[in-house]
């Protein structure tokens, strides 16, 4: 779509609410980023759009808001103009530009000097992302009505605040799913919901840390922001190696306290845990007093008819505390996680959350309660463990077809994600530059490792790409390793 600015802008199509979100936002992300400069006439509310085709008070509305905000200014007579920001914020630092740590800020919190960076999710023809699912299948219709209804409910509910635990409901439908679907020994007592697993992970380290003591150990590569919750409650954080059989337990450090695994499909290498390791893990565990973290965030989509437990149902000693999420099966949006505690930990556990938030978000429970109780949950999994299994398949073969003489790919029967290790030294962040070039979004297993030696290798997410695309986006990536 031409328009008088030099670039294009990506409006939704006629009819739709979000035209006015999407003119708005792309025009001041221009401004930030420096493609509409400081002073800039920006075109009359009619002829933008007109040369648009929307309504003017599409435009009206969008104008308003960025002048609202500051990123243009109204000259009386004159139109609109793109603000001077530096001047505007008083000089200070732009978008972007490195800060000086702030001596008033914690020691490990002086190394963020900027805002979290959104995630990039435009001009990638080959989507490879780890840990997204894909959503459009998503019966967003039941869910809308069992969301009416919860509401309708809470209207006629007294207005209090609710148990950090979670609602009652929705611990029980948790329970049954879990104890069926992944042979964890639970009731509902045992759950406390989480706004997603990462805020398990956040009050296991309030709870479990002692800074200074307490040794956590973490599979490397592993997940990074489990990793940053306990460094930042003041825990010495190990890494400790992962093969075939998933993490070697006979070089977990004699004084770990807390010890992390991914046994179902370990992140990102996709391993799973062995038999024997998981015996093995346990008996470390009991023998030393340590709590075991099982982070089980995909096992939901197995495409091996072979069943798979949960560490936790070996547990005999209430050494496990299993966390899940359900940021995979429905949506990340959700934020809707939970974990099944050891009696011994569950009232610092349910204390912890209270003082963090009090207690999730009351109509979101409510609805997935009854998403899972009618059985659309079930339904769903069923559905996308089908289209996954399908998306597996064709990447397997795609890099079978193509990369066989380039890479080696870990065995993996479960997951939204396969990963592979490279037969040759390669620089990967250039061949992530050269992959990105040829519309191609992949991660590298070097950014989930601790400082050392690293893996060289790739990780291919499938949850947001089509089947149709996977084949020639692998060609394209061995073009360019070759």
């Amino acid at each position: 779509m031409k328009h008088p600015f030099g670039f294009p802008l990506a409006l939704p199509e006629r009819g739709s609410r979000q035209r006015m979100p999407a003119l708005h936002g792309q025009l001041r992300a221009a401004i930030l980023d420096g493609r509409l400069k400081p002073g800039l006439r920006l075109p009359a509310t009619r002829e933008l759009a007109e040369t648009l085709a929307v309504s003017r008070n599409t435009v009206v509305v969008a104008y308003d808001l960025l002048l609202g905000e500051g990123y243009i200014e109204a000259r009386r007579g004159a139109g609109h103009f793109v603000a001077d920001l530096a001047v505007r914020r008083g000089e200070r630092h732009a978008r972007g530009d490195v800060v000086t740590p702030d001596g008033r800020l914690a020691p490990y919190w002086r190394s963020f000097a900027s805002l979290p960076a959104p995630m990039r999710t435009d001009g990638f023809a080959y989507d490879f992302r780890l840990g997204i699912p894909d959503s459009r299948g998503f019966p967003y219709d039941i869910w809308r009505r069992l969301s009416a209804r919860a509401l309708r409910n809470l209207s006629k509910a007294a207005p209090l605040y609710d148990l950090a635990q979670g609602r009652w409901p929705l611990r029980q439908a948790i329970a049954q799913h879990i104890s069926f679907a992944r042979a964890v020994s639970c009731d509902a007592e045992d759950v406390i919901v989480t706004s997603g697993a990462q805020q398990a992970f956040d009050l296991l380290a309030r709870v479990l840390v002692t800074p200074g003591h307490t040794v956590v150990a973490v599979e490397d590569p592993g997940y990074p922001p489990l990793r940053a919750v306990f460094l930042t409650a003041g825990a010495r954080v190990v890494g400790v190696p992962v093969d075939e059989e998933g993490l070697i337990v006979e070089q977990l450090p004699h004084d770990a306290h807390v010890i992390y695994v991914t046994p179902s499909h370990q992140f990102p290498l996709g391993v799973v845990m062995s038999p024997r390791r998981r015996v093995a893990l346990l008996a470390f565990a009991r023998a030393r007093g340590a709590l075991v973290i099982e982070d089980d965030y995909d096992s939901e989509f197995r495409y091996s008819p072979r069943p798979l437990d949960a560490l936790q149902t070996l547990d005999r000693d209430d050494a496990v505390c299993y966390v899940g999420t359900f940021s995979k099966c429905l949506f990340p949006s959700l934020r809707l996680g939970y974990a099944v505690v050891p009696p011994w930990l569950r009232s610092a556990f349910a204390h912890a959350k209270h003082q963090a938030d009090w207690h999730g978000d009351v109509l979101a429970q409510d609805t997935l309660a009854a998403f899972m109780a009618e059985g659309h949950l079930v339904r769903h999994v069923r559905h996308m463990r089908k289209v996954y299994a399908a998306r597996r398949d064709v990447l397997l073969a795609a890099l079978q077809r193509h990369g066989k003489h380039h890479m080696r790919v870990w065995a993996s029967d479960a997951g939204l994600h396969l990963a592979a290790k490279l037969h040759a030294p390669t620089d990967v962040t250039a061949l992530l530059r050269r992959a990105a070039a040829s519309g191609i979004n992949l991660e590298c297993l070097s950014a989930y490792a601790m400082a050392g030696a690293a893996e060289e290798g790739l990780a291919f997410g499938f949850g947001m790409i089509e089947v149709e695309r996977m084949d020639e986006g692998i060609a394209r990536l061995m073009r360019a390793i070759a």
